[in-house]
């Protein structure tokens, strides 16, 4: 190579550099876009209309400075801001809302402890599968990493448990990221999606130049030096903010079953003479409203056992709803179909599936449509797609077709025999205080037609799964696989500013209760009374009941018949406290719960529970 050569490729490579450090640098866009500096807008306006723009009617809250300009540019725009009194409970609120709604909940909340409050939430939304943004204040962009007030990694603490992670750098940014987030979240498998938005992105120039401004900068060259820099970030930060920008929804793709998997799926049912249906949450997911699947379920003619979300999707007495003895109609069964339903704990790891079935699955997510499917079970056809749409592209292609009838009401027998059990165990007198199950089958023949039911606990919970039927789809809301403690507060926020007409209860325990009765100050403050019923019975039950006769100890089980009641009342609701002496009263107490709730309360029910046998061998861990 002589020397002309060689002078021309380092010619080249300086160049090449120059240009690329123009380019990180911001130099190339300002000589484009420039800086309206008296403007008052700022980046929280962004992110507002993006919101409006999407049908995001909530944003839930716990208030911080760094996120602040958000919160005011939502209330402007008519989006309801509604603070909540933890972190966790504001995800909570929003996961539920996307859940009913249709559309992604949005959560809002400061950086540092404001964020890592929501993990356990945000956890839960990605193993529920719920289409939620999360969005979260960070330190300025020239202090992150410098030991700036609340500064930790984010992005780092939520990669892993969203689908989605931005860091927005400058303004101009905002509204391509946010638009871009709530498109991820709903595409494929739903799940949670989060934005940092640093503090100098969301506030007015004017206001953000005042921190800019150097302070006993160093005078000479290297004063210089730090003077333009600073100036040329401010400048890039701002370059090209408010230039009109597309704020309308991005395409969502969503995975369907082909022609070819839906046709083989209905000549294997159309041979099946004991088929069932097990239905998961993802059958509620959008784009097939929940009315149209239950049509389809109705004209299958099939029995189904219904799980999550999709509890409540045939009514209360469907004739093909079948509710007790799952495992004995799975061992006769000659067809399974998996809509959305996954084979980890909660069918035993696919173990109490008949090797001799014919099992058809169905789930938007590849990894969940197999799970231990190498080890317990084996799909005849897996389709990886929308659970929902296929049951409806099945119902059509078996149009005239039934199954026969015979055995849907032979399961339904097992039904009624099994819940005459439980009926007689409910007339059992407790040991002390009211029997659980007595109570739960009052409150199931008393509660309104529309109620929406939020499950939040472990043995009276449990015990509710069983008595409890939701009164139509979207009507059910736990936590999912999760199976995680306080969600309490934040879903029966979020359901009944979503069906504000309807009557929402949340069947809490006593220890889960803990984790969200705060919230009834936000019941109370954001006018969204709800009826909780709680089973006080001093215990952690579901744990005591096998610690104590495996370990021999109920240490950190036992807890005290507590006044939640007076708790429900300094918070500005209305509580009742129930006990044995007011068993003869109990649907007086009820209906007056009622009727302080649709006048606004929020009710607290405080019963004391007595032990029963009913859910021994129920798992725990």
């Amino acid at each position: 190579m002589d020397i002309v050569t060689a002078s021309g490729c380092l010619l080249g490579i300086c160049v090449g550099g120059l240009v690329f450090a123009a380019y990180k640098l911001g130099l190339l866009y300002q000589l484009f876009h420039k800086v309206k500096r008296k403007s008052p807008r700022h980046g929280g306006e962004s992110v507002a209309e993006v919101l409006r723009a999407h049908g995001v009617k909530f944003v839930f809250t716990l208030v911080g400075g760094h996120i602040s300009p958000i919160l005011v540019a939502c209330e402007k725009l008519g989006i309801q801001v509604v603070d909540t009194r933890h972190e966790a409970t504001a995800v909570f609120a929003a996961d539920a809302v996307a859940r009913l709604s249709g559309t992604v909940g949005v959560a809002a909340v400061t950086a540092g402890p404001g964020l890592t409050n929501t993990v356990t939430a945000v956890k839960n939304a990605q193993m529920a599968e719920s289409p939620l943004l999360l969005i979260g204040g960070a330190a300025a962009t020239l202090l992150q990493g410098r030991g700036a007030l609340q500064d930790i990694d984010q992005m780092s603490l939520f990669k892993p448990l969203c689908k989605f992670c931005a860091s927005v750098r400058t303004v101009r940014e905002i509204v391509p990221t946010v638009r871009k987030a709530l498109a991820m979240a709903q595409s494929g498998t739903p799940g949670p999606v989060f934005i940092e938005f640093p503090i100098d992105t969301l506030y007015p120039y004017h206001l953000v130049e005042k921190e800019f401004a150097p302070k006993n900068t160093p005078k000479g060259l290297m004063g210089n030096i730090i003077a333009w820099y600073l100036h040329n970030h401010l400048t890039n930060l701002f370059a090209g903010a408010w230039e009109p920008r597309d704020v309308s929804p991005l395409p969502v793709h969503i995975p369907q079953a082909s022609d070819e998997e839906v046709q083989k799926c209905v000549e294997l049912v159309s041979r099946a003479k004991k088929p069932v249906i097990l239905l998961g949450s993802q059958a509620t997911l959008p784009p097939t409203p929940a009315e149209d699947v239950r049509k389809a379920l109705e004209a299958l003619g099939i029995p189904c056992f219904l799980g999550g979300m999709s509890r409540g999707m045939l009514g209360k007495d469907s004739p093909l709803h079948i509710r007790q003895n799952r495992r004995d109609a799975l061992k006769e069964a000659d067809l399974v179909l998996l809509a959305g339903t996954v084979c980890d704990f909660r069918l035993s790891y696919g173990r109490v599936l008949n090797r001799r079935s014919k099992i058809i699955a169905v789930n938007r997510d590849r990894n969940q449509l197999l799970k231990n499917s190498d080890m317990f079970w084996k799909p005849t056809v897996a389709i990886q797609g929308d659970a929902g749409s296929f049951l409806l592209h099945l119902s059509k292609g078996l149009k005239g077709h039934r199954c026969p009838e015979d055995w849907p009401r032979s399961l339904k027998e097992g039904d009624f025999t099994k819940e005459k059990a439980n009926r007689a165990k409910a007339e059992e007198k407790t040991e002390r205080h009211l029997n659980p199950l007595s109570v739960l089958h009052r409150v199931d023949e008393l509660m309104a037609e529309d109620s929406i039911i939020v499950a939040d606990g472990g043995d009276f919970v449990g015990s509710g799964a069983y008595i409890l039927k939701p009164r139509g789809p979207l009507r059910w809301l736990d936590p999912g696989a999760f199976g995680t403690l306080g969600v309490g507060g934040g879903f029966a926020l979020g359901a009944k500013l979503c069906r504000p007409e309807s009557e929402v209860w949340i069947i809490y325990g006593d220890g889960s209760l803990g984790y969200s009765v705060a919230e009834f100050d936000t019941f109370t403050r954001h006018k969204t009374p709800v009826i909780a019923l709680v089973g006080n019975d001093a215990c952690w039950s579901q744990i005591s009941r096998e610690q104590v006769p495996i370990l021999g100890s109920n240490v950190a089980c036992g807890l005290a018949f507590t006044d939640y009641h007076i708790v429900a009342d300094g918070y500005g609701g209305k509580g009742y406290l129930i006990g044995r002496d007011d068993e003869s009263r109990l649907d007086d107490i009820i209906g007056e719960a009622q009727r302080e709730c649709r006048a606004g309360s929020a009710v607290l029910l405080n019963v004391l529970i007595g032990k029963t046998n009913f859910r021994e061998g129920s798992i725990s861990v």
